[in-house]
């Protein structure tokens, strides 16, 4: 039977006979509220309420055992101050992500890939034609702006999916991995904040190593074979002034064409708690992507592939601009894309947190 209670002198309800029952005792200036257990914790997202040495409930809703962060129990209120949009600012995952050791060795590598190139380029002497057949590697020394155009095509396939597939892969479980992302979402950070957050600062990330790549190897390609038109491989050249657009178009299809890793990395970053799991699962799924388009028998089937029109940027290089294929090629990649975010987003939604 519940004892009946009579506020005190100071307004809060005095206990008639102390706790409620033995083994728990009501909070002084809290009354009793619908999501309250007799034990004075808050219910929990499956109704129970909390037990004895369990996860202590935070403001927001969010416990340390992985409830649904920002979800409130009934009746209960946000700190003073508390905006759930001004957790986890941007420049904060920013510069978190941004001194992380592996992103400062993509950027090495991405950054040393040109100066690689122009040296093996050295040894081995100018590349010529086989078969009577002019490709984009043929004319990498031709200028700077074709020595940028071949190292997009030498890195697009692969080099440039690992950092998109590491950004992005490495977002939430390696929160989990560290056993700091119910904590996190303990402080309390929003679910879908957390997401918005982590998946911004990753495509940043993944952006700024598709434009690393091609600046340092138009101003290594420049000092090295000079400033030139781009000459093409199917004959004609295009001025500097005209090429650099059409170098900017190639590289901005690389990075769309590149969402499907990034969307694939996310979504399998919020089921896994190992980062490795998930880069490594983006990377080899791309890599049975490309296999899989070099089945002839697939016939039209290879349309719906991404990795069909991996390739599709080299109409950017043409004397007459085509853009039918990167159209086709950003169409299909945004729509994976668009599946895999909604996957990420409502799984880890109501993924119950336990890292």
């Amino acid at each position: 039977m519940t004892p009946v209670t009579e506020p005190g002198n100071d307004g809060q309800p005095a206990h008639s006979g102390g706790a409620a029952h033995s083994g728990g005792a009501a909070r002084s200036g809290a009354a009793a509220r619908p999501g309250a257990s007799a034990l004075g914790g808050d219910l929990g997202s499956a109704g129970e309420p909390a037990r004895s040495g369990g996860a202590p409930a935070l403001a927001g809703g969010s416990t340390l055992s992985g409830g649904p962060a920002g979800s409130s129990v009934p009746g209960a209120s946000h700190a003073p101050g508390y905006r759930p949009r001004r957790t986890l600012p941007l420049r904060v995952e920013a510069m978190r992500q941004l001194r992380r050791r592996r992103t400062l060795v993509i950027g090495a590598i991405l950054a040393v890939l040109p100066f690689v190139l122009v040296a093996a380029f050295a040894i081995g002497g100018d590349p010529g034609g086989r078969n009577n057949r002019i490709t984009l590697m043929d004319t990498a020394t031709a200028s700077g702006a074709n020595f940028t155009a071949t190292v997009l095509f030498v890195s697009a396939g692969f080099l440039l999916v690992v950092p998109v597939a590491l950004f992005c892969g490495d977002t939430v479980a390696s929160e989990a991995s560290w056993s700091s992302l119910r904590y996190l979402l303990a402080a309390p950070v929003p679910r879908t904040r957390l997401l918005l957050s982590k998946l911004t600062v990753a495509l940043l990330f993944s952006a700024a190593a598709m434009v690393l790549l091609p600046l340092v190897a138009l101003g290594v390609g420049t000092a090295a074979y000079g400033w030139g038109p781009l000459q093409l491989p199917t004959g004609g050249a295009l001025a500097a002034g005209d090429a650099l657009p059409r170098l900017a178009l190639a590289v901005a299809y690389i990075f769309i064409s590149q969402l499907v890793t990034a969307a694939l990395a996310f979504w399998l970053s919020t089921v896994t708690d190992a980062p490795l799991g998930a880069v490594g699962g983006a990377v080899g799924l791309t890599i049975v992507g490309n296999v899989l388009d070099q089945v002839t028998a697939l016939e039209q089937w290879r349309d719906f592939l991404p990795a069909h029109w991996q390739f599709a940027w080299a109409d950017a290089l043409q004397p007459q601009l085509d853009g039918t294929g990167m159209l086709q090629g950003a169409s299909v990649s945004v729509a994976y894309a668009l599946v895999l975010f909604a996957l990420a987003f409502r799984g880890f939604g109501k993924k119950d947190i336990v890292s």
